[in-house]
């Protein structure tokens, strides 16, 4: 298990080493999320109301009500841009040798999904901490208990990037595919409206917002966040990564996948 191990460690060195030579990468993960929270979050907190009841019977400001979802927006838009390194490397030839190493394809798929996690979820804690300078404060101990919240929907969301990324053929393409799938999972979510709201709008949204894997990470998230345990959405969590894994292993594959279709 030692080369394991070593390829967990210099994979994820590796995409440590890239994000911390990309400034600005931190920088806008930090902007986007804040500009939704002070400027956005303005107007739509005189249109809900001062006061948002959660389903654990807490009353909660709307700024405090989408943090959990602009986490979960940090954390897609870095499983996302993780995938977009994943296809330049691909490009570029690196991809393909370190596909062809003798460790298991399976492991070192995990290990990029395992550097992107982590990166993700450092960036989430970045942003909370601004946010509390800004007056936005949860439980002190829910910072601490979101961890393994985060780290669940981190490894989600990168699965996500992973088999986007498997199904990309030209680095052209991504960018579109990027806004495909971004936008509709975070406006089709509970990260901006509680779903009971959306219900008293359309029985359509509310189910498509219902049944959207975005929405399980952000209340899974939201739930911890106030000491809570959300257990379903924890299952369908995991059940959804193990999906996209499955996809993303199929996809690089060379006898069956990507590979074999450029061939």
């Amino acid at each position: 298990m030692i080369p394991h191990f070593i390829a967990l460690r210099a994979i994820i060195a590796r995409e440590l080493h890239r994000f911390l030579r990309q400034r600005g990468r931190l920088i806008a993960a930090l902007v986007r999320p804040l500009v939704w929270l002070l400027v956005f979050a303005a107007g739509f907190r005189a249109a809900l109301g001062l006061s948002i009841q959660m389903p654990y019977q807490t009353y909660i400001t709307y700024e405090v009500y989408i943090v959990p979802g602009l986490c979960g927006m940090i954390m897609l838009f870095n499983g996302m841009q993780s995938s977009l390194g994943l296809v330049y490397d691909r490009e570029m030839g690196s991809m393909r040798l370190l596909l062809t190493s003798p460790l298991p394809r399976w492991w070192l798929l995990t290990c990029r999904l395992i550097g992107a996690t982590v990166i993700s979820v450092a960036q989430v804690y970045v942003f909370l901490a601004v946010t509390a300078a800004f007056g936005v404060q949860m439980p002190l101990l829910g910072y601490l208990a979101a961890l393994p919240a985060l780290t669940a929907s981190g490894f989600m969301l990168s699965a996500l990037g992973l088999a986007v990324s498997s199904l990309v053929r030209q680095l052209e393409n991504f960018a579109g595919v990027m806004n495909f799938v971004i936008f509709p999972m975070f406006f089709l979510s509970s990260a901006l409206y509680p779903l009971w709201k959306m219900k008293e709008s359309s029985i359509l949204l509310h189910n498509l917002c219902a049944a959207n894997p975005f929405t399980h990470a952000v209340e899974l998230i939201r739930f911890a966040l106030y000491l809570e345990w959300n257990v379903p959405m924890a299952l369908l969590t995991v059940l959804v990564t193990a999906v996209l894994m499955a996809v993303a292993l199929w996809g690089y594959d060379p006898s069956k996948g990507l590979i074999r279709r450029k061939a």
